[in-house]
């Protein structure tokens, strides 16, 4: 048994640091991860504050390609087996009406407004196809969103591995921040932000579930929030999805909110993030979580 704990305390402390547990001022804190299964469009109705950062990956309109060059395509990713039941599908049925305009007309009423000081405003970050960019730029000047900052996110990997002997194939996704007027607030540290970031993957685990097919991950959405964000202040997405970014809006002590209209995304998102709560309280209470060591080493508890 000694041996065994030895092996043991390592994991939880890593997974103590990974939730941002262990230093004084999370353990005094507590704040809200809430999703809520409406359309943004609804936000009025739940009292939610206004956000310093909203974070969006709004459907990218590809249609029924949406597994095109990917082995989901496949049965068990080989072509010689035959089409699998993604061949042909849309990611989402909401994908082909997606409403940009609407979507940002709604975004620019979810930020907070523009502060006198200097490096206090809000942003907007949009995760978006590439041939979308433009649409977004000139449509968020209607809303009185006038400067953007392009964003590339560069990939070790390419889902595109079914055409990788045919042509290039793309390891990039591309976002946009979107901000009024004023530069928005930057936790650089004194450094440059390049606008080509690599994107970091999650590992497996309760801690970084896959629920959602076009799902980013929770270490690239905490790169971003920490710089656009301080701690204590709101960071909203409209379309949330899997509900990562709430996650790692909490893990970073952050207040989120969240919207999803489909129940079954709505509803496994909720479960993840209480869970996600159980740990963090879990870690409060005891300096460790059961449910983490449960997950890791069942004969444990």
């Amino acid at each position: 048994e000694a041996v065994f704990l030895v092996y043991a305390v390592p994991d939880i402390t890593v997974n103590c640091k990974r939730l941002d547990l262990v230093d004084h001022k999370s353990r005094n804190n507590n704040y809200p991860a809430k999703i809520i299964n409406d359309h943004f469009q609804n936000y009025k109705s739940y009292g939610i504050p206004k956000a310093q950062l909203v974070i969006a990956d709004i459907p990218y309109n590809v249609g029924k390609n949406a597994y095109g060059s990917n082995p989901a395509w496949y049965i068990g990713g080989d072509n010689a087996k035959g089409e699998s039941e993604n061949a042909n599908k849309e990611f989402f049925d909401t994908d082909k009406d997606f409403r940009i305009t609407e979507f940002l007309h709604f975004c620019s009423k979810l930020m907070r407004k523009e502060p006198k000081q200097r490096g206090l405003a809000p942003a907007m970050i949009v995760f978006c196809a590439f041939d979308q960019q433009m649409e977004i730029i000139e449509k968020a000047k209607r809303y009185g969103i006038n400067r953007y900052i392009n964003i590339v996110f560069r990939k070790n990997f390419s889902a595109q591995v079914l055409k990788a002997n045919m042509r290039i194939v793309g390891n990039a996704e591309y976002g946009l921040v979107l901000y009024r007027e004023k530069l928005p607030k930057f936790n650089n540290n004194g450094k440059m932000v390049f606008n080509v970031m690599d994107w970091e993957t999650d590992e497996k685990g309760i801690l970084y579930e896959k629920i959602h097919p076009t799902q980013k991950s929770i270490k690239l959405l905490e790169r971003l929030i920490k710089i656009f964000t301080d701690e204590g202040e709101v960071v909203i997405d409209p379309v949330a999805g899997s509900g990562s970014t709430l996650i790692a809006a909490n893990n970073l002590n952050r207040k989120s909110y969240g919207f999803e209209i489909k129940k079954d995304f709505y509803g496994q998102a909720k479960d993840w993030i209480e869970r996600n709560k159980t740990i963090k309280d879990e870690i409060k209470e005891h300096g460790f979580s059961k449910t983490l060591i449960n997950e890791e080493q069942p004969s444990l508890f």
